[in-house]
């Protein structure tokens, strides 16, 4: 399938949102469109926003187009999830003139098989060489790799990209990931297939998201992540937890740590002890 640059599907943003956008992450516009300037953008990008799937949990609504992740995630004060993420950073990526290509992948499709393609979306950038830019895996690289096969060290934890048997491509998430892997194609897009999938991740009873709270944030050295109730600090060398006790708690933890505006956290909790309650009986 051929693949077809951001720029050339209409998704990049507009110039007064691009500087709306780098504004949020405190870049300036570069002054080249080289590997160190798309490096600085994608870690500024990922210490800026918050990846969480607040939406599909809380059965809220959900978009994959890029204007809506920009209403939410730079006009609000809210995070996002691979769409959101990969979506936003893609058209800022291509309105700074960067060629970027949407590509359609498959999160853990090593244990999913084909039916996992479509459930995330990350990015093709064309410079001297293809460029990985992947800011939607959550707890994945913070910075871009050549998009070739070989190890990857980023902060101490270890990635990879490996092929696979069948022609496809595998990021493998370090040892603590919260994902184990995602499969993609270099050339490789379907918009219909991602847009198919958003719907069964935000909606059916069956998908991850919609039973489980995930948020998580990127620090210098690892990153923090809330699964339900269950608050860890990782980094590569260490694991700590601790326990989300109440309604205000867990208020001041999405307000101070995550940097979350969340007005409707009350009924976040609520949700929270409503699937622990399921997943004790």
């Amino acid at each position: 399938m051929k693949h077809v640059p951001v720029s050339e599907n209409g998704m990049a943003l507009t110039p007064a949102q691009l500087d709306a956008y780098l504004a949020r992450i405190g870049m300036a516009r570069p002054a080249s469109l080289d590997v160190d300037s798309l490096s600085r953008l994608h870690r500024a990008h990922l210490m800026a926003f918050t990846w969480e799937a607040l939406d599909a949990f809380m059965g809220w609504p959900s978009s994959i187009a890029p204007a809506a992740a920009f209403a939410k995630m730079v006009e609000s004060k809210r995070g996002g999830w691979c769409y959101e993420m990969n979506g936003l950073f893609g058209a800022a990526l291509a309105a700074l003139g960067f060629r970027v290509t949407r590509l359609c992948g498959g999160v853990n499709r090593a244990i999913l098989g084909d039916v996992a393609i479509g459930n995330h979306l990350t990015l093709r950038v064309d410079l001297d060489r293809p460029y990985l830019a992947e800011v939607g895996l959550a707890d994945g690289i913070i910075e871009p790799v050549s998009l070739a096969v070989g190890p990857i060290r980023q902060r101490d934890f270890e990635f990879s990209i490996l092929p696979t048997d069948d022609g496809w491509l595998r990021f493998n998430n370090h040892a603590n990931g919260l994902a184990h892997s995602f499969d993609f194609r270099p050339d490789h897009s379907d918009e219909a297939a991602i847009e198919a999938t958003l719907g069964w991740l935000t909606q059916d009873p069956g998908s991850p998201f919609t039973n489980a709270l995930a948020i998580l944030r990127h620090t210098e050295d690892g990153y923090v992540a809330l699964k339900n109730d269950c608050l860890s600090s990782v980094t590569a060398g260490s694991v700590s937890e601790r326990r989300i006790m109440s309604a205000d708690h867990l208020a001041d933890t999405l307000h101070t740590i995550f940097d979350l505006d969340i007005p409707r956290s009350g009924q976040v909790w609520d949700r929270i002890q409503a699937v622990s309650h399921e997943a004790a009986s």
